[in-house]
C-alpha cells in the first residue's frame, strides 16, 4: 500500500526498524488515546489496521456493504491453526500459567477462545467474501506459502494498487516478498529483542510459519477429532479448507 514511499529496497524501510504489530496495530488492543491518534493520522500507513475479530462483531464503519473499508482475511488449516494458538498462549502474558496441550485443545475443540469458535469465525468471511468479493477477499496461509508470487499480485489488485509493467520489469514484487518473508522478519534485530509494554517480547509472533507443523504436536486422536469437527462445521456450505 506505501511502496512508493518506502520501497523495499531502502536501509531505512519501515519493516526493518519497527515490529509488524507496530505498523499495522490491532484493534483490539488500542487504547482510546492511541486508537483516535491513529485514526486522525494523515499518514496512509496508519490506516492500516489488524484483527482477530470475527465479521458480525465488527462494527459497521468497517464491514458494511457502503463502508469503504476493505477486508483481507486469511485462515489456515485448522490443525496448525491451533498449535500456533497454544505456543503463542504460552509465550505471551496473557493467561498467569502455562496451558497443557489438554487442556487447551479441550478448550479449542469446544470452540471457547477470545474470538469465538475458529470454523464460525472462517465461514463468516469467507461467505461474505462469496457475496462482496470487492470488499472481501478470503486468501488461505497454505496458498501464500505455496504461490506467494501469485497471491501477492491478487493482494495488490484486491487494495486497488496493482503492480505495473515497470515494476513487475524491475523486481518489485520479488522484492517485496524478500522483505516480508518470514525468514527476513525472524533475523531483525527488533523482532527478537524489543520486548511490548505487556512484556511479551516481539519474538512471541515468530515460531516457524510452516505448513504441516502440528505432526509434531498433535496426535493422531487429536487431528482426526479436528478434522471431523471442521468436515461438520463446514458441511453444505460449499467450502472446505
Amino acid at each position: 500500500m506505501n511502496r512508493e514511499a518506502h520501497p523495499p529496497q531502502t536501509p531505512h524501510h519501515p519493516l526493518l526498524n519497527k515490529a509488524p504489530r507496530d505498523l499495522v496495530p490491532f484493534l483490539e488492543v488500542l487504547s482510546p488515546s492511541e486508537y483516535d491518534l491513529v485514526c486522525n493520522s494523515p499518514d496512509s500507513n496508519a490506516r492500516i489496521f489488524a484483527t482477530h475479530t470475527p465479521l458480525v462483531s465488527l462494527p459497521n464503519s468497517v464491514s458494511a456493504s457502503l463502508s469503504k473499508c476493505k477486508i483481507v482475511y486469511m485462515c489456515r488449516d485448522i490443525k496448525d491453526n491451533f498449535v500456533s494458538l497454544f505456543h503463542f498462549a504460552n509465550k505471551t502474558t496473557l493467561r498467569t500459567s502455562p496451558i497443557s496441550l489438554e487442556e487447551a485443545f479441550d478448550l479449542y475443540s469446544k470452540g471457547i477462545s477470545e474470538t469465538g469458535p475458529v470454523w464460525d469465525q472462517i465461514l463468516g468471511y469467507w461467505k461474505q467474501s462469496v457475496e462482496e468479493p470487492q470488499k472481501v477477499l478470503f486468501m488461505k496461509y497454505e496458498e501464500m506459502k505455496n504461490e506467494p508470487l501469485f497471491q501477492l499480485r491478487r493482494l495488490a489488485k484486491f487494495l486497488g494498487k496493482p503492480f505495473t509493467h515497470e515494476e513487475e520489469n524491475s523486481c518489485l514484487v520479488d522484492q517485496i516478498i524478500s522483505l516480508c518473508s518470514f525468514e527476513t522478519m525472524t533475523k531483525l534485530d527488533v523482532n527478537k529483542m524489543v520486548n511490548l509494554v505487556d512484556g511479551t517480547s516481539n519474538s512471541s509472533f515468530f515460531r516457524k510459519g510452516v505448513v504441516g507443523d502440528w505432526k509434531n504436536c498433535l496426535t493422531a486422536e487429536m487431528a482426526t477429532k479436528l478434522d471431523e469437527i471442521t468436515e461438520e462445521k463446514f458441511r453444505g456450505s460449499g467450502f472446505s479448507l
